[in-house]
């Protein structure tokens, strides 16, 4: 697929749109998906995306990672989405998710709802920063410009969201006890 990709690219000397959306729309889901904790959020905020980076794909294919410049524009879309209307909806209560199977589904699915719920409850920004560190391996300076922050607020960002983790887990630890 990368050699077709290349051979498009040296054709048009642009990358082309169609292609590159075959290669990257999953991946794309799988971040936006983590992102916002919900799939019909993932799809609209990866939808809003592709759209705009379709009008602008001339553009967009000459930057230096164009993915990147893609997933700022899901970051984007995600966060508009939620100053319009964060305020007006009430999320569900246990968001449908999918997980890949494994050799024993139920205890990586009860791990993965334990630390979905946990990240749930982080604000938005701090949630993003935790996603953007861990799931997609970014550096700081990296989720700076994602998050069109300093890369010392990315810092802080991640920084109190695990904080709050730990307290949490800290108190859930001793209710158990």
């Amino acid at each position: 697929m990368e050699a077709a990709l290349a051979a498009a690219e040296a054709r048009a000397g642009e990358i082309d749109f169609e292609l590159w959306v075959t290669e990257k729309a999953d991946a794309l889901l799988r971040f936006a998906y983590v992102l916002t904790g919900d799939v019909t959020l993932a799809e609209d905020a990866v939808q809003d995306a592709l759209t705009t980076a379709c009008a602008r794909w001339s553009r967009v294919s000459r930057a230096d990672d164009p993915e990147a410049y893609v997933k700022r524009m899901v970051v984007n879309a995600h966060i508009s989405w939620w100053r319009r209307f964060r305020r007006r909806e009430a999320p569900a209560a246990d968001p449908v998710r999918t997980a890949l199977p494994s050799p024993d589904g139920a205890a990586d699915r009860a791990e993965s709802d334990a630390v979905w719920a946990l990240c749930a409850t982080l604000p938005d920004k701090q949630r993003a920063a935790v996603v953007l560190r861990f799931y997609e391996e970014l550096s700081y300076a990296e989720i700076g410009a994602l998050l069109h922050c300093a890369e010392a607020t990315a810092r802080s960002h991640v920084h109190r969201a695990l904080a709050t983790l730990k307290t949490t887990l800290s108190k859930e630890g001793a209710e158990d006890a």
